[in-house]
């Protein structure tokens, strides 16, 4: 299967199982996804009471709270990029995400600035805690989803974009609910704060463009070589959207759980999904002809990049 027709699939499917449906074409004859907005922007969260932020990470919320996290993630793409590590291609994806949610909090773009830095230093470390635990060796301690995006990346198996999916499927779908639940989803006033959760979906279609080119630039040549269509432009969105929406509902199973049981049904109903999806990319993206090529690419260019 072709990684156009491959993209295609993913999102078709993805974006079935995660509540998101495909758009129609917009007054301007292009397809993109903004018309599901609409219908995930009246999808009602469900009442959850606020619950005071008993964590560590970011206690303050302080703005400094992502510019600490943009310069962890900086330190840590360096080394993966100088060796062509397979990681690097979601390290660097991560970093822009990053960065552009601290322009769009700087900006003023979400109602509550506090919480959302909060969370996003919360899901930060949850990434670096994971990268660690599996580069100590300690692999079993690590979710499945996670094994599976990691060792992919380890055995060089997947194609670039391969890479980016797998990994962006075990952060958002398996760690994401997690990080929301330790924040909270609603304020002090019993406000949710989902309409800030949905309000980035539009940011994040504003990166895939020149997320994917600069993959493609340093480390595989065909990552945003996507002869899919409308897909193009619109699968990543879509695939996003759906998952962004299933996280949601997955983080108030976790929060209205009532009783230990209920709480570890929720826990495993994430644990499961999140390794489902890491399946079906893993099945739709393996290709280790690809895979030597873009190794191949990204070594003569690091080497052109140090002679100079």
């Amino acid at each position: 299967m072709g990684l156009g027709r491959s993209l295609t699939a993913l999102a078709c499917l993805l974006a079935l199982l995660g509540g998101a449906v495909s758009s129609p074409a917009n007054a301007s004859g292009s397809v993109g996804p903004e018309p599901v907005d609409p219908v995930i922007s009246v999808l009602p969260p469900v009442p959850v009471p606020y619950q005071p932020y008993a964590g560590r990470t970011c206690r303050s919320g302080s703005p400094q709270c992502i510019v600490r996290v943009v310069r962890t993630m900086r330190q840590r793409l360096r080394p993966l990029a100088r060796s062509c590590d397979h990681d690097a291609i979601f390290s660097l994806a991560y970093l822009r995400v990053t960065q552009n949610v601290k322009a769009a909090a700087d900006a003023g773009y979400f109602s509550d600035r506090t919480w959302l830095t909060r969370l996003d230093a919360v899901f930060a470390k949850k990434y670096f805690r994971t990268l660690n635990t599996w580069n100590a060796g300690r692999r079993s301690a690590v979710p499945k989803a996670w094994q599976v995006a990691l060792r992919a990346s380890d055995d060089r198996s997947l194609t670039g974009l391969g890479d980016f999916l797998i990994n962006m499927n075990a952060h958002i779908n398996n760690d994401f609910p997690h990080a929301l639940a330790a924040v909270g989803l609603t304020d002090r006033r019993g406000r949710s704060h989902k309409p800030d959760h949905n309000a980035y979906n539009q940011r994040l279609d504003s990166l895939y463009v020149p997320v994917f080119k600069e993959e493609a630039r340093r480390f595989d040549p065909a990552f945003d070589d996507l002869d899919a269509g409308p897909f193009d432009e619109t699968g990543a969105g879509l695939v996003m959207r759906g998952w962004r929406e299933m996280v949601w509902r997955h983080a108030e199973n976790l929060v209205t759980a009532k009783t230990p049981q209920q709480r570890q049904l929720a826990e495993q109903m994430i644990e499961q999904y999140a390794a489902s999806q890491a399946q079906m990319i893993k099945a739709l993206f393996t290709s280790p002809d690809r895979s030597a090529a873009r190794d191949a690419y990204c070594t003569a260019r690091r080497r052109v990049a140090n002679q100079r």
